[in-house]
């Protein structure tokens, strides 16, 4: 092929590729719902980047302290109000987010890869190793999430360290079940036929050929798991083994502020709702994902 029919050809490829791309936004931005869920995640994503910026007392965060001004109801100096201590709740919600979304990133930086390459494994090679891997899965699958990272949290020591590797030491069993579902029903495709024939190796096949064919469902799991994470987070958080004052744990906030319902009950109810807000914006994304790609995930 000459150098002119080649560039042709890439044009050409670029531009069904472009063309592909617009249709697939255009159907996305059809769902408004996914189009909003889209703009909360972008939207808190930068709140908890920018954090220290945007943030009213930014010094709140931490071992912040102003006894004179406890358990204030929303102002305009202080638009969420403040908590038992004198801290700004809006300023301790957004760096809240930050460890939430932190937890999130953890979790599943290290949940997703794991479960990808074992159920590629599982579903490519079949016989024993998919018996073995999938026995191990099942396993802890029928452990409860927030049972075993209590239980984990609780046998070391009660932080957000240790939170996270407990909930992370559960997850990847969700995307090696869902990825060896899927590669035990492509390797006996044409396309995965043909590789072998021309000689392509193990890694190739795997990587190059069967994994693109299940990035769509891996897209919408992760986009569904990172709710589930932020509230097995939060419920950690919240009875005391997850996040540990003075860091602004949302589900850390929701817990303090208990002690002083109903009379102040911004310091609750904002922490539950922020908590509410990040999660709705996750599961709507997930969904609108889950239309555009018309893939279907077990949640």
């Amino acid at each position: 092929m000459s150098a002119e029919s080649a560039g042709v050809l890439d044009r050409v490829v670029s531009a069904e590729r472009r063309e592909l791309w617009q249709r697939s936004w255009k159907r996305f931005t059809s769902r408004p719902m996914s189009v909003v869920g889209l703009g909360i995640i972008v939207a808190i994503v930068l709140l908890a980047v920018f954090a220290p910026v945007v943030a009213p007392y930014p010094e709140h965060a931490g071992k912040f302290t102003d006894f004179s001004n406890t358990l204030q109801p929303p102002s305009l100096d202080h638009p969420l109000g403040t908590d038992h201590v004198g801290r700004d709740v809006l300023s301790r919600i957004l760096f809240g987010y930050r460890l939430s979304l932190m937890l999130v990133a953890v979790v599943l930086g290290f949940g997703v890869p794991v479960g990808v390459l074992l159920g590629l494994v599982a579903g490519y090679y079949g016989g024993w190793t998919e018996t073995i891997i999938m026995r191990a899965t099942d396993t802890a699958l029928a452990l409860p999430p927030l049972v075993m990272a209590l239980a984990i949290t609780s046998a070391l020591e009660p932080t957000l360290t240790n939170a996270m590797i407990a909930i992370a030491a559960l997850w990847w069993t969700w995307h090696a079940r869902l990825v060896q579902s899927i590669v035990a029903s492509e390797r006996s495709e044409e396309y995965v036929q043909a590789a072998k024939l021309a000689g392509a190796s193990t890694p190739h096949i795997l990587f190059r050929e069967i994994l693109p064919n299940t990035l769509s469902p891996i897209l919408v799991k992760v986009t569904l798991d990172a709710g589930f994470v932020i509230l097995i987070g939060a419920g950690l958080s919240f009875i005391g083994v997850g996040v540990q004052p003075p860091q602004p744990g949302l589900g850390t906030m929701v817990s303090q502020g208990t002690s002083y319902l109903p009379d102040s009950w911004w310091v609750s109810v904002f922490s539950g709702l922020a908590i509410f807000v990040l999660v709705m914006g996750f599961n709507m994304l997930g969904d609108g994902l889950r239309d555009l790609f018309d893939v279907e995930v077990n949640r």
